[in-house]
């Protein structure tokens, strides 16, 4: 997801629309409070999900923080708060990816929601060898890139125009190669599923396409385009038994965020993100010969399991830098894979490195350097440069010269020498539309050519190989994601050639004397060198150099004063942006400083209220306690009060009848013994 994670930021408000219902919002600012939210996902997850359902609807935080005692009130606040002034758009984009992640088969179960399949990919005229009689295709160019139109008539089947020029190269096929433009070239066969976050690789001369994500769902089918003839095919893959398990044959794992790496005669595959990850990352391999899938072996401590991380082919050994795990935890960790051993190391490299990301770009130069450029965070993205000497596993950060790239990350890149092609890849507000090179060894950056629009080439997730047609170099891209998946094949054929062996240089950095003075034999070497055209043949004329020696030198050395002052000037320029830096860190660290000591005084605040709570619940506790022996007299008391009134009653009842007998005795004594009593005065 990644993720941030940076994307194209190209908006899609109908998927936002049907992935928040789906998630359990109902549209209403409050909706994250709804229970459905928590029952489909973990807290973590809610949170973030709620704090980009309301950056998209709402805009940035501007409620204050909750001062009650309420936790859940506080984290909710703290998620929104947290993502600043992010871009709706990109809010949206951050909340369909983390949805994707924790529901890859959203999408399918979500056709309630949704009106119509807004993120599905329209359908694009295709036009390939078997339908070139019904289709009437001719090349045009829009927005920076050369497409196929149904529009006049086959008999230039894809070439550019009726007039070329030199630069330009067809064939057969219809392919397109102008020199530093995006072409779409006429494949035949049965295109793969469009998806982004995919593998790509070549071996010899074909390209193979694995895994991806379509539709937030993750997947493991393996396509093959033959580059020699531009045709598709789809690899049916076998899984390898372990007879030492005697495990069944069963398809690999879906994945996406991973990364494809050619090695003798096998695809690597390594890393991704998965439905179920592991704990650690999977080292699977496919073989050529028997074209089956297979889990590696390794051993020593692997790296956590990731997805959006670079891994880069160095001799015999993987390095593995960054991405992002499961839990969605960003990471900045050096991991290195010896192939032969096949055993993990883990390195703290000195120096700083750089900050915990993903999605971000890495090569390798003259076999010792390897560079770190771009990638994004959850909430932005980076455009700085890292170099790790592999020899002392130092990181250090050079300074970056030419047209300094924008931030972006999502991007792809590939080397031809010494020069590193980056294409694609977005940041928080748009997709990025330069194609631009590094060359390595002066670290200088420029832009190969620009595109408009809603292209794949300004695609996040999208792959990138280099290979060779017609004997120069191609570089062919494919996928990715811009507000749609894609599924188209792109090529550009460079006009930056390497002529310079790759080489150890004394130190990565521009500002060095060594780096200057390679610049410097480059350019002399290239100078020195005069293409000439005769009779249809191109031939190499050297300039005689024992013409006028001293001259040479001459000019050599102004030349050289030249390029010694320029960096002089530019050095002064960098150590004033420097100083300024600096003041603006330390401006950045005073008011960091601040605010730690306001939220430490508001924690001491905090930490009061909670004593004082709970000294009142402890006085609660003890009047509650003192209530219940209290009622337990009162039972005590009611009982005796209701015995002796039972024995009140029946003192009563028992006088009563005593009187009752009483009375009765007395009347029937006289009336018996009246007429025999003897008077007084008859005795």
């Amino acid at each position: 997801m990644a993720m941030a994670r940076a994307s194209s930021g190209l908006a899609y408000p109908e998927r936002f629309y049907a992935a928040a219902t789906y998630a359990g919002f109902d549209g209403s600012p409050d909706a994250a409070s709804s229970k459905g939210v928590t029952s489909k996902f973990s807290n973590d997850s809610a949170l973030l999900l709620y704090g980009l359902y309301q950056q998209a609807t709402i805009g940035p935080c501007t409620v204050p923080k909750p001062r009650g005692w309420n936790p859940v009130e506080q984290s909710k606040w703290t998620s929104w708060n947290g993502l600043g002034n992010m871009a709706s758009t990109e809010a949206m984009r951050l909340f369909v990816k983390i949805l994707e992640e924790e529901d890859p088969g959203w999408y399918s179960r979500a056709s309630n929601y949704v009106s119509e399949p807004v993120s599905e990919p329209v359908s694009e005229p295709v036009v390939n060898v078997e339908m070139n009689h019904t289709e009437k295709v001719d090349p045009v160019v829009e927005n920076g890139v050369y497409t196929t139109e149904p529009k006049i008539t086959s008999t230039e089947n894809g070439i550019l125009s009726e007039t070329q020029d030199k630069d330009t190269v067809s064939d057969g096929l219809g392919l397109v190669a102008v020199y530093d433009q995006w072409t779409v070239p006429l494949t035949s066969g049965q295109r793969p599923k469009a998806r982004y976050e995919h593998g790509a690789a070549i071996v010899q001369d074909k390209m193979y396409i694995y895994g991806g994500n379509h539709n937030g769902r993750y997947l493991n089918d393996l396509h093959v385009l033959d580059l020699r003839n531009w045709a598709w095919s789809r690899v049916q893959a076998g899984f390898e038994v372990d007879s030492a398990e005697s495990q069944p044959s069963r398809p690999l794992a879906p994945c996406a965020g991973h990364s494809l790496i050619p090695w003798e005669n096998k695809l690597i595959s390594v890393a991704g993100h998965t439905k179920d990850p592991t704990e650690t990352i999977q080292v699977r391999a496919f073989d050529l010969q028997t074209n089956t899938w297979s889990i590696l072996k390794t051993y020593g401590k692997p790296p956590v399991s990731r997805g959006g991380q670079s891994v880069t082919l160095v001799g015999t050994s993987l390095v593995i830098f960054g991405g992002q795990d499961a839990k969605r935890s960003l990471l900045n960790d050096l991991h290195i894979l010896d192939l032969e051993t096949m055993t993990w190391d883990e390195f703290d490299a000195a120096g700083v490195p750089p900050s915990p990301r993903s999605d971000h770009a890495a090569a390798v130069h003259a076999e010792r350097y390897l560079l770190i450029f771009g990638g994004g965070s959850h909430a932005t993205c980076f455009n700085d440069l890292h170099v790790l000497d592999l020899q002392t596993m130092e990181w250090s950060r050079p300074t970056q010269q030419g047209d300094i790239p924008t931030p972006r990350a999502g991007h792809a890149g590939v080397t031809i020498g010494e020069n590193w092609f980056i294409v694609g890849g977005g940041d928080n507000k748009s997709g990025v539309s330069e194609t631009i090179v590094l060359n390595m060894s002066t670290l200088v950056w420029s832009v190969v050519t620009t595109v408009e629009g809603r292209v794949p080439v300004a695609s996040e997730g999208l792959s990138l190989v280099v290979s060779s047609y017609n004997g120069e170099d191609v570089i062919v891209s494919f996928g990715g994601y811009n507000g749609r998946y894609n599924n188209e094949v792109n090529v550009l054929k460079p006009s930056h050639k390497s002529t310079l062996p790759a080489r150890a240089i004394e130190s990565p950095l521009p500002d060095s004397v060594s780096a200057v003075h390679n610049a410097t034999n480059a350019t002399r070497d290239l100078e020195s060198e005069v293409e000439v055209v005769q009779d249809g043949r191109r031939e190499v004329v050297m300039d005689n150099i024992e013409k006028d020696p001293r001259s040479r030198i001459e000019g050599t050395a102004e030349h050289l004063l030249a390029t010694l002052k320029a960096e002089k000037e530019e050095l002064e320029s960098s150590l004033n942006k420097e100083k300024l830096l600096s003041l603006q860190l330390k401006q950045e660290i005073s008011e960091a400083e601040t605010r730690n000591t306001n939220l430490y005084k508001e924690l001491q605040s905090v930490r009061g209220q909670l004593a004082a709570e709970q000294s009142r619940c402890f006085k609660l506790e003890v009047d509650v306690a003192e209530l219940r022996q209290k009622l337990q007299m009162m039972e005590t008391l009611q009982k005796e009060l209701e015995l002796l009134q039972r024995q009140k009653a029946a003192s009563e009842q028992a006088a009563l009848m005593a009187k009752q007998r009483q009375n009765s005795g007395g009347m029937w004594t006289w009336i018996t013994g009246a007429p025999t009593s003897p008077k007084v005065d008859d005795v």
